[in-house]
């Protein structure tokens, strides 16, 4: 199908990285795009991230409704939850959802990752939440992500993975890279003995860095704790 062909290989490129990276695994993980007419494509059900092919994308309406789709083909189980993104923020182009080994494990664990360590970390994404659990594939997963799809691009879903989202495609996988990364990052620091935040000082810095110098795009929390023991 040669229809939105450049933004099917755009979003097969992603699903590629996600399988290289092992952020996802066997048929896990959805990837999906709301285009310029306000449609949507987005991955199949059943089919490995490292196998997916332009052709195999479906086209949805902004409500779920499938436009188009090859035979056999048909959407991912869990687009209630991507289009709950759509439908919350107009800002809002691309959604990305996996099982980013070291993230899920703190999904799993019940922790959000609130560790103020790297300058990165806290100018990109800041504090990622934990969404409630919620049953796989039901009204229950958007529900448990909305309140927190306001302040946050970047979310732990608990005992389940994660969810990131951008202004574009790139963006929303680049966004599930650094969560992964913050999350590896934050278990070395942990067996290494810990480390304790940056002072709020410097953290407000960095904060000011990001609104007025780097002017970097999306959804930030500011200086938030959600891990209640970490809480002084």
């Amino acid at each position: 199908m040669k229809v939105y062909m450049k933004e099917r290989e755009e979003i097969c490129d992603v699903c590629h990285k996600l399988w290289q990276r092992g952020i996802v695994a066997a048929n896990d993980g959805n990837v999906s795009a709301r285009l310029k007419d306000g449609t949507i494509l987005c991955t199949p059900s059943g089919v490995s991230k490292g196998d997916m092919k332009p052709e195999m994308l479906v086209l949805l309406a902004a409500d779920g409704t499938v436009i188009s789709a090859e035979e056999g083909y048909k959407p991912s189980s869990e687009m209630k939850m991507h289009l709950r993104c759509y439908s919350e923020r107009e800002d809002v182009n691309a959604v990305v959802h996996a099982h980013p080994p070291i993230a899920t494990s703190y999904a799993s664990m019940g922790k959000a990752l609130d560790g103020y360590y790297m300058t990165e970390n806290i100018m990109n994404l800041g504090a990622v939440p934990l969404a409630s659990y919620a049953r796989p594939s039901t009204d229950e997963v958007p529900d448990s992500i909305a309140p927190l799809l306001q302040n946050h691009d970047a979310m732990l879903l608990a005992n389940h993975g994660a969810l990131t989202v951008g202004e574009t495609l790139t963006k929303a996988y680049f966004n599930m890279e650094s969560l992964e990364m913050y999350a590896k990052t934050s278990l070395y620091i942990h067996l290494l003995g810990g480390a304790p935040d940056l002072s709020r000082e410097r953290i407000d810095e960095l904060l000011k860095l990001r609104e007025n110098v780097y002017k970097l795009p999306g959804r930030h929390p500011g200086y938030v704790k959600y891990n209640k023991e970490d809480q002084k």
